[in-house]
């Protein structure tokens, strides 16, 4: 499937209702363009599931990705029922195999669309996905790297002498275990962003919004030695003030970060653990749990989370802490076969 976006030709086949809601929400809303343009593509597959039904064609089939919607009319959108919606997300799990995740998605866009169509096109008076509530989401343990792991990742980058891009590349992997910013968040940062003393960078995550985050000793010591390569008098005429630049001095791409990231775990021998450029999201938020006693309220503060229960998956931690708590219990060791003495060779306290 091509990359669609609000300037690819691609986005000038949708219909224009489409096009509409896209563009307003996307500049009302400051939600981003990729989330924006993942809600058409959901949109697209809705009211052709719509027209698939009335034409007998199943939701898996080569015709189904066929069918045009460009025309789409009123009509078609305020006759929607909620068995529809309904329907359509049966069809979406059973014939196009959609996981829970992607279900739920799409019964965002479909939330966003027909509020849309409510409040601000006045086409109907309620919308017919506003009592309909989202599948439930399996709550997956995180993938991270350990703190060896994370280490070994480091040193695989220090290691490479032969780079000339190392300092740089330390950088960013050095800010991804630290801080936990998202890709686009390290892809945005620019210089104007750090705070001159290296205290604390400002950080723009999803739907635009604004976020400090404190920079401990190894982040403030890789931007120093970023600095010297990023700020040498080589590039003082390099008029862009983002912090990572690609060889060719222009903004690094989010390709060029996730790439840079697979060559160093691949170097690291870890290539194997199923990691990515998220993961290490995923490790920064663990380690600073695990081992920093953060409580998961800062936690979420930390990550840019809109909720508390997105936050809530790294506290998978706490089974450790569990798991020594019912040990350290004095009765932990009692058994049937031991005649009433624990195994430390003193009597039952409850004699």
């Amino acid at each position: 499937m091509s990359v669609l976006t609000f300037r690819s030709e691609e986005f000038k086949t949708f219909p224009a209702i489409l096009r509409e809601y896209a563009t307003t929400t996307f500049s009302i809303k400051g939600c981003s363009e990729k989330t924006m343009c993942e809600y058409l593509l959901d949109l697209r597959t809705f009211f052709r599931y719509i027209r698939a039904v009335k034409n007998g064609i199943r939701a898996d089939s080569p015709e189904f990705e066929e069918i045009d919607i460009s025309d789409l009319e009123d009509a078609e959108i305020v006759s929607v029922m909620p068995t529809d919606i309904y329907s359509f997300l049966v069809a979406a799990a059973t014939e196009r195999k959609n996981n829970t995740s992607t279900r739920a998605r799409k019964l965002s866009a479909l939330k966003s669309f027909y509020g849309y169509i409510v409040k601000r096109k006045h086409m109907m008076e309620t919308s017919p996905v506003s009592e309909i509530e989202g599948p439930k989401k399996k709550l997956a343990i995180p993938k991270y790297l350990s703190l060896e792991e994370s280490i070994s990742l480091l040193d695989a980058v220090r290691n490479d002498t032969g780079s000339k891009t190392r300092k740089r590349d330390y950088c960013m992997i050095t800010l991804f275990l630290n801080c936990g910013m998202r890709l686009s968040e390290l892809v945005g940062i620019n210089i104007s962003d750090i705070d001159p003393l290296l205290r604390s960078m400002k950080v723009t995550g999803k739907g635009n919004k604004e976020r400090i985050i404190y920079l401990n000793n190894a982040c403030r010591e890789a931007i120093q030695d970023y600095y010297t390569v990023r700020l040498s008098p080589e590039t003082e005429n390099i008029k862009n003030n983002a912090l990572f630049l690609s060889t060719r001095d222009q903004r690094i791409s989010n390709k060029t970060v996730q790439w840079v990231v697979y060559k160093y775990l691949r170097l690291a021998g870890l290539e194997s653990k199923g990691m990515s450029v998220h993961k290490l999201r995923h490790t920064a938020a663990t380690l600073m749990y695990q081992s920093g006693h953060v409580d998961v309220r800062v936690l979420k503060d930390i990550l840019g989370h809109e909720q508390l229960n997105t936050t809530q998956i790294y506290t998978h931690i706490v089974n450790e802490n569990m798991e020594r708590a019912m040990f350290s219990n004095p009765l932990s060791d009692i058994s049937p076969g031991n005649g009433g003495k624990n195994k430390r060779g003193g009597k039952d306290d409850a004699e």
